[in-house]
C-alpha cells in the first residue's frame, strides 16, 4: 500500500537547532564523488551536503578536481590520497562521478566493509553494487539507495528480480532491509518493512545532468546530521523535488540546471518550516 508525503508530516521531522550548536555537532559527511573529469558531481554534492545543515563535509575526490573544488566550494575539506579513514564521519555519501574502474570498486567495499555509518549509494556506486551483490549484506538497515528507473534496471538484473522498476525496488528493499528511492514522478521511497510513500513533487526540467547528485549530498547531510533513514530519504526527496519546482516556475522547465535546484534549496526549507 503506498501513500503520499504530506508536507505537514514531513515537517514535524525536521530537527531544531540548539542554540549552542557547533560545526562539530551538527554531523561530518563524507562524500566520495568525482572521478578524472568529473569534478561537477563532487561539487554539486558536497554543496547541497553542506547546505542540509551539515556541520562539516570531507570529499574524497581525484587529485584533478583539487582546484575546481576547492574555488567551487571552498567550505568543504579535500581528501586526495589513495586511501581516506572513514573512521569518525557521522554518514557517508557514495557514488557520484566516482567511476566504474576496480579502484573505485575496491573503495566501495573498503568503506562498506569497515565503516557502520549510515550511508546513500547513487550512480556509479549502484553498478558496482550490481556488479558485487553479495556486498549488500553489508547495507541492512543503514543504507539508502537512490537509483533512478535505468539504474533499478541494472540493480534488478544483478539481483535476480524480473518484475517492472517500481516492483523490483520494492521487493529489494525488503529482501535486503534497504531503504530505496527510485527517482521519477512520482519518487517512490521503499523501506525496509515492504511499506512505500509517493512523492508527487517535482517536473520533468529535473530530468537534467546532476540533479541525483544534488540529491545525494541531501541525503547524506541529514544522515550526517542523525536522521533516521527514513526521515533522511522522505525530507531529501520533498526538499529536492520543491526546490526543483520553484526553479522551474522561475526559469521553465527547460532552461532549469541542476544548479537552480541546489539554488532553492534554501526556499524549500523555509517552506517545510512555515508549515510546523
Amino acid at each position: 500500500m503506498k501513500s503520499e508525503i504530506r508536507p505537514q508530516d514531513i515537517a514535524t521531522m525536521l530537527h531544531i537547532r540548539p542554540r549552542d550548536a557547533h560545526k562539530g555537532t551538527m554531523g561530518h559527511a563524507l562524500l566520495v564523488a568525482g572521478s578524472h573529469g568529473m569534478a561537477g558531481c563532487a561539487m554539486l554534492a558536497a554543496e547541497s551536503c553542506l547546505r542540509s545543515g551539515a556541520g562539516k563535509v570531507t570529499v574524497w575526490t581525484a587529485e584533478a578536481n583539487r582546484i575546481p573544488l576547492h574555488c567551487a566550494v571552498p567550505e568543504a575539506i579535500l581528501c586526495l590520497r589513495e586511501t581516506c579513514d572513514a573512521t569518525g564521519f557521522q554518514a557517508l555519501g557514495i557514488g557520484p562521478g566516482m567511476g566504474l574502474s576496480e579502484e573505485a570498486a575496491h573503495r566501495l567495499h573498503c568503506l562498506l566493509a569497515h565503516s557502520e555509518a549510515p550511508l546513500v549509494l547513487d550512480a556509479d556506486a549502484l553498478h558496482l553494487l550490481a556488479a558485487h551483490t553479495e556486498w549488500a549484506e553489508l547495507l541492512a538497515e543503514r543504507a539508502i539507495l537512490t537509483p533512478h528507473a535505468g539504474e533499478m534496471r541494472h540493480l534488478s538484473a544483478g539481483f535476480g528480480l524480473e518484475a517492472d522498476v517500481a516492483e523490483s525496488a520494492c521487493k529489494l528493499a525488503a529482501a535486503k532491509r534497504l531503504t530505496i528511492v527510485l527517482k521519477g514522478h512520482p519518487t517512490l521511497i521503499c523501506f525496509p518493512d515492504g511499506s512505500a510513500v509517493e512523492c508527487m513533487q517535482g517536473n520533468p526540467g529535473m530530468a537534467t545532468a546532476g540533479s541525483g547528485d544534488v540529491l545525494t549530498g541531501l541525503v547524506a547531510g541529514l544522515l550526517a546530521q542523525g536522521y533516521t533513514t527514513a526521515e533522511a530519504a522522505q525530507l531529501a526527496v520533498w526538499l529536492h523535488a520543491t526546490a526543483g519546482d520553484i526553479a522551474a516556475e522561475e526559469m521553465g522547465e527547460e532552461c532549469m540546471l541542476a544548479r537552480d535546484i541546489l539554488r532553492h534549496l534554501p526556499d524549500a526549507f523555509r517552506s517545510l518550516k512555515n508549515r510546523l
